[in-house]
């Protein structure tokens, strides 16, 4: 009976997003992504279709919802918002969605307004070299754990061969 039972998986997902995927909507002033459970070490990255980035300081993580502030008016076109956090079981999890702002009083980046191929590309969700740091998070995390528990084996008195 215990082969068969599948272990809990506590991998949190995104259950909303404001603004919303694929929404036209006025220039937001922030971005507010809410998950199904708690998070932690959030990222948060908007971006125009050529890659110019449109965030205001780190994201905030309260419970299970994650702001992120927008720099200035954005102006009109399509952005990208890439996002990557930690889950209640250690796991970061990450995504893309596009929205598109209209009626904006901001000025447009040059040559912006026929870029919407360009912000596809950019909506891929590779992290680039972010990914790498989550990798060397995650190294130390288990060399450190690895070393805690042959300290504490060391000074508990404990021996494997007794």
């Amino acid at each position: 009976m215990a082969l068969t039972a599948s272990p809990a998986s506590a991998h949190t997902s995104l259950t909303a997003a404001n603004p919303a995927a694929d929404a036209t909507i006025a220039p937001p002033t922030q971005i507010v992504l809410t998950y199904a459970d708690p998070v932690q070490l959030p990222q948060v990255v908007l971006t125009d279709a050529k890659g110019g980035r449109h965030e205001a300081g780190k994201a905030q993580a309260v419970d299970n919802k994650v702001t992120e502030a927008v720099k200035g008016t954005l102006p009109n076109g399509v952005y990208t918002v890439g996002w990557r956090v930690v889950s209640p079981d250690g796991h970061p999890i990450s995504g893309t969605y596009k929205f598109t702002v209209t009626g904006s009083t901001g000025a447009a980046p040059a040559g912006s307004a026929a870029s919407a191929p360009a912000a596809k590309a950019a909506g891929n969700g590779s992290g680039g070299s972010s990914g790498w740091l989550w990798i060397g998070l995650i190294a130390a995390v288990v060399v450190v754990a690895g070393g805690g528990f042959a300290w504490y084996r060391r000074t508990s008195g404990t021996s494997p061969n007794t």
